[in-house]
């Protein structure tokens, strides 16, 4: 609940106009050791967002006045949660839209709840960069990524990015000769047990290509193998 003192609990906003869906969805998370808040629209989500704090978003697109997309955009702005998108419209364009504006993951309705919590334990259970100690930093040309403090500076100015870019970044970089599959990417981003469509990868590292502002045709930083997958470049 609202204004109680923080947990340990792992914290889910569920954001849906749906009440009824927002209840069963809480149930799950709380069942499983969750602690949740709802919020029935756009305003009151971006609120308790910056006052709760949450881990984890889950996100309607649909929603009345100020939709998912401007809540997800307004959100990034202050925090680097993980949200995963709840979407009734089976169209490509909007699930892509979402994901531009710094959603993680996205499930089409109707869903499981079941399916849904797999997700977002999964998002929790991610590894963060290599078992190792990472170096302090890598650099490839005038790109440098500083593992430990989660930081990427470009010509030496900061580049904002969200969670799931920051890690695909850092997969690609702590391997910088080899190549990965998208699977091989979601294994080592999203973890093992994430089950969805491997193209979200692609969308990713699209908005990761843009922010580093590599040139698709010819990047730098975030190549292309075709056939394969994707590898990290020199930078030159």
């Amino acid at each position: 609940m609202m204004g109680q003192a923080k947990t340990d609990l792992p914290r889910v906003l569920i954001v849906d106009d749906e009440a009824p869906l927002a209840g069963v969805i809480a149930s799950y998370f709380e069942r499983d050791g969750f602690e949740t808040v709802i919020a029935g629209d756009g305003e009151t989500a971006i609120a308790r967002a910056r006052a709760w704090d949450p881990g984890v978003i889950v996100l309607d697109l649909g929603l009345p006045g100020v939709d998912g997309i401007e809540v997800c955009r307004s959100v990034r702005t202050f925090s680097d949660c993980y949200i995963i998108m709840l979407t009734a419209r089976v169209d490509e364009i909007h699930k892509l839209i979402g994901l531009s504006v710094g959603a993680d993951d996205y499930l089409t309705k109707p869903f499981s709840p079941r399916e849904l919590l797999a997700r977002v334990r999964a998002m929790l259970r991610r590894p963060r960069a290599s078992q190792e100690e990472p170096p302090e930093a890598l650099t490839f040309g005038p790109l440098t990524l500083d593992v430990a403090a989660r930081e990427v500076h470009l010509d030496g100015a900061p580049v904002d990015l969200t969670r799931t870019e920051f890690d695909i970044l850092t997969a690609l970089a702590a391997r910088p000769r080899g190549v990965y599959t998208r699977r091989q990417l979601i294994e080592e981003v999203w973890g093992p047990g994430w089950v969805g469509d491997e193209h979200l990868v692609d969308v990713h590292i699209g908005h990761l290509r843009r922010k580093l502002g590599d040139d698709p045709t010819d990047p730098r930083f975030v190549r292309t193998v075709r056939g394969v997958g994707y590898r990290m470049g020199t930078g030159t």
